[in-house]
């Protein structure tokens, strides 16, 4: 009789994967509309697929004629292929709040990496814009600046660049 691992009942149902998966192409989407920049050096590359890796996850992307992005087909092959090598994800929480980018494996299409890379690099959320739509400039702006200090205190306990303390307490840019 065969014993099955209890970890095979934490994989996600395919339904529900296909859903976050569209739910972050959402999210995505709603990023890069707010950069045009972004958007027109998509557009360049409709129809190219980027697949993503990390561990058990991957997504497939396609740029589309608008510069944005949707799932490409299951069958469609990738132009390019990002695999992340950190597979703590720990690694990974530390490297971002350092600043830095986790170790990614590249293979494919060189313009279209460099396209990602522009992306990755320059492109950024303004969740505080988007939270102040929901409860007004000022609540929105506090709760921003507290997540801020949440991530220096969190930068500077991960050893990164988060400031140095100042004498009397504070800390400085």
């Amino acid at each position: 009789m065969a014993t099955q691992s209890p970890f095979s009942l934490l994989t996600p149902p395919a339904w529900a994967i296909d859903e976050a998966q569209r739910r972050i192409v959402l999210l995505l989407n709603h990023i890069l509309m707010q950069e045009k920049e972004a958007t027109s050096r998509l557009a360049r590359q409709k129809g190219h697929v980027v697949l993503m890796e990390w561990r058990f996850f991957a997504m497939k992307l396609v740029a589309t004629p608008a510069g944005l992005l949707d799932l490409a087909d299951l069958g469609a092959l990738p132009d390019l292929t990002l695999v992340v090598t950190q597979e703590s994800p720990m690694a990974i929480a530390q490297a971002l709040l350092r600043g830095d980018k986790p170790g990614v494996r590249i293979e494919g299409d060189v313009q279209l990496a460099a396209e990602v890379n522009w992306l990755v690099d320059h492109i950024r959320w303004d969740v505080e814009e988007d939270l102040s739509r929901i409860m007004g400039d000022v609540p929105a702006h506090m709760l921003g600046r507290a997540v801020r200090s949440i991530g220096t205190a969190l930068r500077q306990f991960a050893g990164g660049s988060g400031g140095t303390h100042a004498p009397g307490g504070g800390a400085t840019p």
